[in-house]
């Protein structure tokens, strides 16, 4: 007579199956936290925010033209305290802006962009800045101090104040939350610290998109 084949134990017949678990649970948490169609950024929750995220809701139709390719704000995210100094060698922190719309830069004279991106900048502030919104430009040339006042100088931007940063420990912090990939850098923050959008590379800040945006998000944040 053949033999019959042996019957396989439960536990063998069950290990397809829990193999199979394991990958469906790896693709469902996958999908959790980057989301599908795509990687997404994660951002810490805090309640605090949640505000800026309902505020960058509302600007989404705003980001247009020039300013196509801020990214807005989808989970509540307070920024880390970035701290730098201002032209006096005095220490200043993000948490000095508080109660105003502020869009942190960060720049280098390294940075070809950034160079072209500065004029944007000062018109920006010129023609928003006040009580409400300020243009905080952070340079993060690491060797030659005056390098960067000089440019500032010779190109006539004397509407920005001028931050710096020697250590760049500005662009770290927001690299190790996802919002610094790259040389430029800015983030528009609201009057508690949080997040409202960021985009990695230059804009046409003093452009008519860009005016439209920014005085969108200042005016809710005055009170």
């Amino acid at each position: 007579m053949p033999e019959m084949p042996l019957p396989r134990p439960a536990a063998m017949r069950r290990i397809p199956f829990a193999i199979g678990a394991v990958l469906i649970g790896a693709v469902i948490g996958f999908a959790g936290v980057y989301g599908l169609g795509g990687l997404k950024r994660t951002a810490a929750g805090d309640p605090a925010c949640r505000g800026a995220v309902d505020l960058a809701q509302k600007l989404g139709p705003l980001a247009h033209g020039e300013v196509a390719a801020l990214t807005m704000a989808t989970a509540p995210l307070l920024l880390p305290d970035l701290a730098f100094e201002d032209a006096d060698g005095t220490p200043k922190k993000l948490s000095d802006w508080r109660g105003r719309t502020v869009l942190v830069n960060l720049w280098a004279t390294w940075c070809v962009p950034c160079r072209k991106e500065m004029p944007a900048l000062e018109g920006l502030q010129s023609k928003l800045g006040g009580p409400g919104f300020e243009v905080v430009a952070v340079n993060i040339d690491t060797r030659d101090p005056d390098k960067p006042k000089n440019f500032l100088k010779q190109a006539n931007l004397t509407r920005l104040g001028y931050y710096s940063d020697q250590k760049a420990k500005v662009f770290q912090d927001l690299k190790a939350i996802g919002r610094a990939l790259g040389m430029p850098t800015s983030v528009l923050v609201d009057g508690h610290g949080c997040e409202i959008a960021t985009i990695a590379g230059p804009a046409e800040w003093d452009s008519d998109d860009a005016l439209k945006l920014i005085t969108a998000a200042v005016t809710p944040s005055g009170s």
